[in-house]
């Protein structure tokens, strides 16, 4: 066995186990499976132009030579990022453990109770410092939080406004630049006006919806906004806050002021900076808008046996079943991050948080009092962590860099200096010698920081936040390591078993991947520092841009969209640019099949286009005759085509490249949906089947966590003609010459686990990505051929394969009373998690078990599907008290005095052999989701709850 080789370690079968695998599929070679599978007319004809493959211990010697190469300068840059102290106990237990980074969405609730609570922790101290009633959990970055918020605000104008078509948005000219950049990119699709200035010149006219203000500001002062908020509150004009968290523990809340919503990140508490990201943002807003808050909401409701459960409320797959209606087209959460921000406040608790904002302010006030002392001048007369100073900006920065630090140059004659978490006195001692340097003055050395307030008596905070028990309970490291592994053993995730869930991609996420994460040189910096201190991420994200380009077959590639659904607008709009930069703006018809991803239609729409739904064929392919005809009927306006390749019912449809020409032919373009380019890389390609532009899930195809749901990162590639129009950033360029305005806050996205990808490629090599492709098609179809007799497929290509997923039928089991969601349950007595269900038919389980699945875990989930396919037979629908219709089953109920079922416990929690080896409990019964959604509770009770009881 070769132990060099990490595509040994990645893909799961053995090479001994090829011929029975291929036996069963009924082929004689993985290359007769590949010609039965991918139409030939796509296949490419020669390797990809990548390198061979490195083995772990040379990758991780590779990338810790290029992380030398990032200068980790002290940084005071601030405009949303500061550095933070990420707890050893949460990072070891939480970003390192794969019980919580391989964890799926939670759409499972029985066998996802413990992130549900760490992400009800998270929403209830997001409740608590913004003063709001409804929080979700979460969203991707403080811009894009803030581009949702104006879409919200937007959309619930009320009836008198909508009549008279406001369309006007105010943005402070104290917003970030970054948010600013966003919001132009979200405003103009959706004819949204944006009108920046001062909120102290704002005249509150009729033709505002809504305005947006930066606390504090962008420049470091603390504003007092009541006013304004109460000026905009009597004109219908509603009102989002985008603001610092860790300041709310000193600022008095937003929503004590009457805003309508508070958006901001989470970054500083705990997170790394990643050069960007990942980050968990926060939305927060009144109980009102519970309908159209975007993202993922946790509320609490009862299981079966009338005990609390969590369970995701609400918004489940909004966009899935809405589609073009629907009001965002969010589809992931920053759930990992989420999750690490809520245990930063749960081990910190409300005193911790004080401690830590008071020495941020009272670091801020000592600097700032110091270097009036030696001559300059601090003009924030209020602030919280930041300062301005007058001055020759030039010359500070060359002494400051000089002696590696970082400060925000916003112009000539002004220095920003942002303090954070890890500040220390030294560090502010280092800070007044490159000012005294610049005067030729001496200062006295700082020995102890002086107690101060720079923010005003009306805006200090004077409501309590956090006192519920789990806020206050876990702040020895002992009890909190605990409380993480509490929550752990509560979840299913990679590190227990197989989940095959369709279109999601749940592959290993190898452990060589995720090493650098952990690593300071990675962490510590800053999105905004000059590219020269970041060498080493610059090398890594060019040649990752270089590597998906070329395994898309495009020309070029931008990693800055930092999730799918954002990949996808972002492809749109750089469409949209190429029709403007041709003088056809008006090409504005999307043509989407009507078995897309509901995502699709959401990010259409979002980019200001219209929606024509193509029809699908009896055998699940796109209606070449159907598209042909609407591609005709709006060729002076079509704009684009969406598809996914392979189809989201999971073939290779062999029509594709007649597809592509018919957009083509009539003046549009053709976007690529890469959710399934899992079955593509190294076999075929974008490129090849005619496309113009796709994103790709990294956090599917190329071995990104799922993290609970997040994080994940989008990136787009673009053929020639489109490269021009990639997106830029307004405090780092990137991009291209005619670049459209911001898809997220950082210049890269989510640079951080973009190394991920960047391993993945690299250790794999030219030969393995394209192994693991072929055998993620044989791992499908030899679940498709086990289950064959048992189950029906619906789905094939003209020569019966599967890609590398499959749609099981499981309508047909109403006749015995046996629902999908049946199934899906009983799976958590096997150990397994479901697959996908539902989607994109109702009725149907959507399987996909990856190439890094071994023959035995295989194995193992067809046991278990043939299993509970005879407990179907079994079943009678006149008597719904069956092992299907009570799954999951509990412990407490295994061990209960009585058992008041049919069937025995052995039949309910061992129903096959290899169960007992590694049983999975299930910690609720199933749960209630119309009772949460009638009675929604988003945040943890308050101690008085508890005391109560």
């Amino acid at each position: 066995m070769n132990t060099d080789s990490f595509a040994l370690r990645h893909i799961g079968p053995r090479e001994s186990d090829l011929p029975e695998m291929l036996e069963t599929v009924g082929v004689s070679s993985m290359d007769q499976l590949i010609y039965e599978t991918v139409p030939d007319d796509i296949l490419l004809k020669n390797p990809l132009n990548l390198e061979t493959a490195m083995s772990e211990q040379e990758y991780l010697e590779h990338i810790t030579e290029l992380s030398s190469k990032n200068k980790l300068f002290k940084t005071y840059i601030g405009l949303g990022y500061h550095q933070s102290i990420l707890p050893p106990v949460i990072q070891r237990n939480i970003l390192e453990n794969p019980g919580w980074y391989t964890a799926y969405t939670p759409y499972q609730a029985e066998i996802a109770q413990g992130r549900l609570e760490a992400l009800l922790n998270f929403q209830t101290v997001i409740s608590d410092l913004t003063g709001m009633k409804l929080a979700n959990a979460s969203l991707l970055d403080e811009s894009t939080a803030a581009a949702e918020a104006m879409s919200l605000l937007y959309n619930v104008r009320e009836r008198g406004k909508k009549k008279n078509n406001a369309s006007k948005f105010f943005v402070s000219e104290d917003i970030l630049p970054q948010t600013l950049s966003l919001l132009r990119t979200r405003s103009n699709p959706l004819d949204i006006e944006l009108v920046v200035g001062s909120h102290e010149d704002f005249d509150f006219a009729d033709e505002f919806f809504g305005a947006i203000l930066q606390y504090p500001s962008r420049t470091g002062k603390v504003h007092n906004y009541k006013n304004f908020i109460e000026k905009a509150n009597a004109n219908n004009i509603k009102v989002a806050v985008a603001a610092d968290i860790l300041s709310l523990v000193m600022l008095e809340s937003p929503g004590h002021y009457g805003v309508d919503v508070v958006v901001g990140t989470t970054q500083r508490f705990g997170i790394p900076l990643g050069y960007g990201g990942p980050h968990a943002a926060y939305f927060a807003t009144k109980e009102e808008y519970k309908r159209s808050i975007p993202g993922r909401i946790i509320g609490i409701t009862k299981d079966a046996d009338g005990n609390r459960a969590l369970r995701m409320a609400l918004q489940t797959r909004e966009q899935h079943i809405k589609r073009d209606k629907a009001t965002s087209n969010i589809c992931t959460a920053q759930v990992l991050l989420a999750v690490m921000a809520g245990m930063y406040a749960v081990y910190h608790g409300p005193e911790g948080l004080k401690y830590i904002a008071r020495k941020v302010h009272n670091s801020a006030v000592t600097l700032a009092n110091a270097l009036e002392e030696l001559g300059f001048e601090q003009v924030n007369d209020t602030f919280f962590d930041t300062i301005a100073i007058k001055t020759d900006a030039t010359k500070i920065k060359f002494l400051a860099e000089a002696k590696e630090v970082n400060f925000y140059y916003p112009d000539s004659e002004t220095v920003s200096i942002s303090i954070n978490e890890t500040t220390t006195v030294k560090d502010l001692n280092k800070i007044l010698a490159i000012f005294a340097e610049a005067v030729k003055k001496d200062f006295k050395k700082l020995t102890e920081l002086e107690t101060g307030n720079k923010i005003p008596q009306e805006v200090a905070r004077k409501t309590e936040f956090l006192q519920q028990e789990v806020f206050n309970k876990y702040h020895s490291e002992t009890d909190m390591m605990r409380y993480i592994k509490k929550l752990e053993r509560k979840d299913l995730s990679l590190n227990h078993s197989m989940i095959s869930l369709g279109s999601c991609t749940m592959k290993l996420n190898a452990a060589a991947e995720m090493l650098p994460l952990s690593d300071p040189m990675w962490g510590n910096v800053h999105p905004f520092v000059p590219v020269e201190q970041a060498e080493g991420y610059q090398t890594v994200l060019k040649k990752l841009e270089k590597q998906l380009t070329e395994i898309t077959g495009f020309a070029g590639t931008s990693l800055q969209p930092n999730s799918g659904a954002q990949g996808e607008f972002a492809g749109l709009m750089v469409i949209r640019a190429y029709h403007e930069s041709r003088g056809e703006g008006h090409r504005n018809i999307c043509l989407i099949p009507s078995s897309a991803h509901g995502t699709n239609p959401a990010s259409a729409v979002m980019a200001g286009m219209k929606v024509v739904v193509t029809k699908a064929t009896d055998e699940g392919n796109i209606d070449v005759n159907d598209l042909r005809e609407k591609a005709l009927k709006h060729k002076d306006n079509l704009a684009c085509l969406m598809v996914t390749y392979p189809s989201t019912h999971g073939v290779y449809e062999s029509a594709i490249r007649e597809i592509t020409s018919i957009i083509h032919e009539n003046g549009g373009q053709v976007y690529m949906d890469g959710a399934n380019m899992n079955a593509q890389v190294g076999l075929t390609n974008p490129g090849a089947i005619g496309a113009d532009v796709c994103h790709l899930n990294l956090h599917k195809t190329f071995a990104i966590p799922h993290g609970g749901g997040g994080p994940g990162v989008g990136p787009i590639c673009v053929a020639e003609q489109l490269v021009p129009f990639l997106p830029t950033n307004p405090v780092i360029p990137t991009g291209g010459d005619q670049a459209i305005s911001s898809i997220s806050s950082a210049p890269y996205g989510s640079s951080l686990v973009c190394l991920i990808s960047y391993a993945y490629i690299c250790m794999l090599g030219v030969n393995g990505l394209k192994k693991a492709t072929e055998h993620a098609i044989l791992n499908a179809n030899y679940i498709k051929e086990r289950l064959s007799g048992h189950y029906e497929v619906l789905y094939a290509g003209e020569r019966g394969r599967a890609a590398h997923e499959m749609i099981v039928d499981c309508r047909p089991f109403k006749a015995k009373g046996i629902e999908v969601v049946d199934i899906a349950k009983r799976l958590m007595d096997y150990g397994f998690h479901a697959p996908t269900v539902s989607f994109p038919i109702a009725g149907t389980l959507m399987i996909e078990p990856t190439e890094s699945e071994s023959k035995m875990a295989l194995d193992q989930f067809c046991e278990a599907m043939i299993s509970i396919r005879q407990e179907i037979e079994s079943a009678d629908k006149d008597e719904p008290n069956n092992v299907l219709k009570n799954a999951p089953h509990t412990l407490q109920m295994l061990t209960s005095n009585e058992w008041d079922f049919p069937y025995t416990r052995q039949e309910a929690a061992f129903p096959l052999e290899y169960i007992s080896d590694n049983k999975f409990w299930p910690s609720i019964r199933r749960v209630d989701d119309a009772y949460g959604d009638r009675n929604l509770i988003c945040t943890c009770d308050p101690i008085e709850a508890y005391m109560e009881a």
